[in-house]
């Protein structure tokens, strides 16, 4: 029998895709904003997708500060692009 793979929504795209191709992105109980990149990790958590163009339109539109209720420092931002393989300019 084949194992059910775990879907989970982009907060930006509202697309449901496998928790694999997407980054979780935590506030902790004490309101400290990190990736997790085990994606087990305590917090309340968005998922976002693995894809330059939609971690540049979340920035833009603070989407992930809204989600998580925080505020979402750029480095997270940054790092979210190089997980994706895009650097900044």
């Amino acid at each position: 029998m084949k194992k059910k793979t775990p879907l989970r929504k982009c907060v930006i795209t509202q697309e449901m895709k496998p928790k694999k191709e997407l980054i979780r992105i935590v506030r902790s109980p004490e309101g400290e904003v990190f990736i997790d990149h085990t994606s087990k990790k305590s917090g309340r958590g968005a998922y976002i997708s693995n894809d330059a163009v939609v971690i540049k339109e979340a920035q833009k539109k603070n989407a992930l500060a809204r989600h998580l209720k925080a505020t979402v420092p750029d480095s997270i931002y940054e790092d979210l692009l190089k997980l994706s393989g895009e650097s900044r300019p």
